[in-house]
């Protein structure tokens, strides 16, 4: 608990994004018991993820709104709760846990106050106040604790009801999912391999190479992991690549490329012929993966997508082109991706989306193709920007359908691209789409 609430107050003080905050501790603990670095994980990105129904919740019982408690006193009350409301944790450790807390930190005469609100969520915990569906767009806000604006963004593009059930999900624990590295390894062996090694292993929703797992401690101590045997990736994300017609002996470009999972998935489908060229602002993630993955036909550089290189011109075979984005279809991996998103960062972003794209489809040789994908859920960063391409390029819309699992067909609807939907599909949220440039004539 000492450690989540320093990990909390760092979070809200230094807006350290969460899963760094978090990363960085467990690295320094990586050999304590795996049920404590459980319950320290669960306890920072639970108050994390639903911060904003917590405070509604605290603001009820006590005098003082949590905006003006001091931010030790507010992250403690935020810890005390979620563990009342949400952890199987005895109400009594929870209230006592936090009143020496603030004691040990020199807010003896708050620790009252402290115990007060605590103990009174505990005898109300029954009988909650609950927002008023009347205003359903604050309703949202704060049962699934996303700021307001975000809530009427998706209520209008997508309506109340698919809103909510997006909201829904990203509440939910999911497993890790994997690509399995099949230049080394069928994925029926790392299956048998993982679980050899304690690992609670499922099968892909989508992917015949895809894998979900669980009950591990850290990637690090696992063997599989070390040797390349697989990457963290999203089966939404190895979808992306899988709708790409890459062929042995391509020249495939990944234009903003880390960490690295569609550069390695394409250098996978390459059978250990053509290229991979990785580019990102920095290299050091891809260039960790690649050390680990071993494929001898990636290449990593340094570069900034929105300059152009004339080397490259009409000379790539398949262009990614994953651009920057809100990333608000991974909402439920980083889970304060909503709160430091702003309405104005959602236009930026699409801009930035075309500036790159200005550069980057001069790359494309004639008949040679770009997928353009983003992990987010807003339209004016996806949709919008297809309309963008098809004004702006020669490059010509196509559908990925037929390159689709069969659950994922008829989704694509007469345009050919596709928007995976959190709490509809079994993956992050996701869009993803496909161009072509035309031959010369």
């Amino acid at each position: 608990r000492a450690e989540a609430l320093d990990t909390l107050i760092d979070i809200e003080r230094n807006k350290k994004l969460s899963h760094i905050a978090i990363g960085e501790t467990l690295m320094r603990h990586q050999f304590e018991k795996k049920s404590d670095r459980a319950f320290y994980t669960r306890l920072c990105e639970g108050v994390t993820e639903r911060k904003i129904y917590l405070d509604y919740i605290l603001d009820t019982y006590s005098k003082t709104p949590m905006r003006k408690c001091k931010p030790l006193i507010r992250s403690l009350l935020r810890m005390g709760a979620y563990q009342i409301l949400f952890m199987d944790v005895r109400d009594a450790a929870a209230c006592s846990e936090a009143v020496s807390l603030a004691k040990k930190r020199g807010f003896g005469r708050l620790s009252g106050f402290v115990n007060g609100v605590l103990r009174t969520i505990v005898r109300e915990k029954d009988r909650l106040p609950v927002p008023d569906k009347k205003e359903f767009d604050k309703y949202l806000s704060i049962t699934y604790s996303v700021p307001e604006w975000l809530s009427r963004l998706m209520i209008d593009q997508y309506g109340a009801q698919t809103a909510e059930t997006m909201f829904a999900s990203f509440l939910e624990a999911r497993p890790l999912t994997i690509r399995t590295n099949l230049s080394v390894i069928t994925s029926e062996a790392l299956e048998e391999e993982l679980k050899k090694d304690g690992v609670s292993v499922e099968r892909g929703n989508y992917l015949p190479y895809a894998l979900t797992i669980s009950h591990l401690n850290y990637l690090g101590k696992l063997a599989a992991f070390r040797q390349g045997k697989f990457a963290v990736q999203d089966e939404s994300s190895q979808l992306a690549v899988e709708v790409a017609d890459i062929n042995e002996g391509d020249f495939v470009l990944d234009v903003c490329a880390a960490p690295g999972g569609k550069t390695f998935h394409a250098a996978d489908r390459l059978h250990g012929t053509g290229k991979v060229l990785s580019r990102d602002l920095t290299e050091d993630l891809i260039e960790e993966n690649k050390d680990r993955m071993c494929y001898e036909n990636v290449e990593v550089q340094q570069w900034d997508a929105l300059v152009e290189d004339e080397s490259l011109l009409e000379s790539v075979d398949v262009l990614l082109a994953d651009l920057p984005c809100s990333g608000l279809g991974i909402m439920g991996r980083k889970n304060d991706i909503k709160y430091q998103m702003t309405q104005q960062q959602l236009s930026e972003l699409a801009q930035l989306q075309r500036d790159i794209l200005s550069v980057i489809w001069r790359y494309v040789k004639p008949g040679g193709e770009m997928i353009f994908s983003t992990c987010t859920l807003n339209r004016g960063e996806n949709v919008e920007n297809i309309r963008w391409i098809e004004e702006n390029t020669p490059m010509r819309l196509v559908s990925i359908e037929d390159y689709l699992p069969e659950t994922l067909k008829g989704r694509t609807g007469s345009q050919g691209y596709l928007q995976l939907i959190p709490g509809k599909d079994s993956c992050d949220g996701f869009f993803i789409s496909k161009f072509e440039r035309p031959e010369a004539r």
